[in-house]
């Protein structure tokens, strides 16, 4: 990552903007859930943010302007049942960025820090996620389904982060289905948890005992 920033430098003369996008999934429970299956989760969904931020943050700085926009989810904003590692990850991602975004303002640096958290994105990512089956929460099948509830293109959430980039906006909510699940999570703090747990109980029984997300 270091020597993509510092060749991006040399190509280019300068960098202002920095995207920190990329993610996996993984479905499984707490308990069955593999610690390498984890660590491969982490290594991308959250170190991958921090390593490109880290890398690029000097160079931006030496640009005297720009903008560092890394990407958690509306799993960043709620918890979901089968979704601790991706949950874990994108929380993190939303912490750290919110910090970053102190520290660029306490600093006096023209640099905007944005936190993405996009609803259902017309991507592969649930397709490729990896799934550790258990009986009534978690399997492959219903885990890949999950993306026909996707209803955002790739380019009106491109477009999304161009605006927020523009306005120097602290946060930013993708899709409607993002709109929606915040709103939940600031009327129910913490009572959505019964919802989902209630939603997950009806699908699981109406599927004959595996549930989804």
């Amino acid at each position: 990552m270091y020597a993509w920033a510092d060749d991006v430098v040399r190509e280019h003369g300068l960098v202002n903007i920095i995207f920190n996008n990329a993610g996996v999934a993984l479905g499984a429970t707490v308990e069955d859930m593999q610690y390498d299956d984890f660590e491969w989760l982490m290594g991308i969904n959250f170190w991958g943010v921090v390593y490109g931020t880290k890398a690029f943050l000097p160079h931006i700085k030496t640009a005297g302007e720009g903008a560092i926009v890394n990407v958690s989810s509306v799993f960043g904003l709620i918890a979901v049942p089968t979704q601790s590692a991706y949950n874990a990850a994108k929380f993190a991602v939303k912490g750290f960025t919110e910090a970053l975004r102190e520290e660029m303002e306490i600093a006096g640096l023209n640099i905007g820090v944005t936190c993405v958290h996009p609803g259902g994105i017309k991507t592969n990512i649930a397709r490729n996620a990896r799934v550790t089956e258990t009986k009534g929460m978690v399997d492959a099948k219903s885990t890949r389904d999950f993306e026909k509830a996707f209803i955002t293109t790739p380019e009106k959430a491109a477009e999304a982060v161009v605006g927020a980039i523009m306005k120097n906006s602290r946060r930013l909510l993708i899709g409607p289905d993002a709109i929606a699940i915040d709103m939940m999570q600031r009327i129910l703090p913490t009572s959505y948890q019964r919802l989902l747990e209630m939603g997950a109980k009806r699908r699981s029984k109406k599927l004959g005992g595996v549930g989804v997300v």
